[in-house]
């Protein structure tokens, strides 16, 4: 099964980002994914900004992204943008790290009007690290995470998303290893 990387931009577990985090990691678990969750939050302050990556914790989390067949990044939306941690990690990666790996971006904000940074911030984003497969996101309201829990309409959404995403990095997946499988010629 393939390896999937979910990165976390937001500031605590118990965040409406945080509380995304771990439904859809648990969906990719329960389908038998093999899931690594980076918190952002949880990397060492200044090697993350200064960009240090002979710092162990900052080489591993860029290592783990290199290694991952799919990727899905979260994050909360800010006044119309993605979070400054998503964006310090994402600025450690190499030009092309995100090259060949399906990603899928999800995003959580307190109104409609902010659906946009997904196409017009973050998506961009990923795009300056080689991201040629990004899938349509997801963005959920503010209001419909309460607690520990998420609407039902948001998660029926999110679940549709995962879906579309799992099928992406398996065709990836199956792309990959038919052309490395294919004899030289």
């Amino acid at each position: 099964m393939s390896s999937i990387l979910m990165i976390s931009g937001g500031p605590s577990p118990a965040s409406r980002t945080g509380i995304l985090v771990s439904y859809v990691e648990a969906l990719l678990l329960d389908a038998g994914y093999d899931v690594r969750t980076l918190h952002v939050r949880q990397l060492p302050t200044l090697p993350l900004l200064t960009e240090d990556l002979r710092d162990p914790e900052i080489g591993d989390a860029v290592a783990a992204v290199l290694r991952a067949d799919g990727i899905v990044v979260a994050s909360p939306v800010y006044r119309a943008a993605y979070s400054g941690l998503v964006k310090a990690l994402v600025d450690l990666l190499p030009k092309k790290a995100l090259r060949g790996r399906v990603i899928l971006p999800l995003a959580t904000g307190g109104s409609q009007g902010f659906l946009v940074a997904m196409d017009y911030a973050l998506n961009p984003l990923l795009a300056s690290k080689g991201a040629d497969s990004v899938l349509r996101g997801e963005f959920v309201l503010d209001p419909d995470i309460e607690g520990a829990v998420i609407a039902p309409k948001a998660a029926a959404a999110i679940r549709g998303a995962v879906d579309r995403f799992a099928l992406a990095v398996e065709d990836a997946r199956f792309r990959r290893e038919r052309t490395r499988l294919r004899p030289a010629g």
